[in-house]
């Protein structure tokens, strides 16, 4: 993560990084996943795919995106890709090809999930 985007009273907290994402202050762990599932928005996922290269999120990134939230709302747990492929009607080659980072780095992280790296 680049420093330049932490805001002065950043802290590292038990691996949390506050930075200011569309005007307010989030906390992130060390690769980038929001630490606090609450703290997505649409706008801080719009300005965080544009940092990784995604200029324009299209209705078929929000349909994933929004897959992603609805599932693990519901199901306490990220979906397994014959989830996604089923639930968003997308191909698993597309899906991956969609977002800078595939699925687990580009998807699950603008989508507000938590690391795959830290969920038990």
């Amino acid at each position: 993560m680049d420093d330049s985007n932490k805001t002065g009273a950043d802290a590292n907290v038990a691996g949390q990084h506050l930075r200011l994402v569309a005007g307010r202050e989030i906390a992130f762990d060390r690769e980038g996943f929001f630490w606090d599932y609450d703290d997505w928005s649409e706008d801080a996922a719009a300005e965080l795919a544009a940092e990784s290269g995604l200029s324009e999120l299209l209705e078929i990134h929000w349909r994933v995106l929004l897959y992603f939230r609805e599932f693990y709302e519901f199901n306490a747990r990220t979906p397994l890709n014959r989830d996604l492929k089923k639930g968003t009607g997308i191909s698993l080659l597309e899906l991956k090809n969609l977002f800078p980072g595939g699925l687990k780095e580009g998807a699950r992280r603008l989508a507000g999930l938590p690391n795959p790296k830290t969920c038990s």
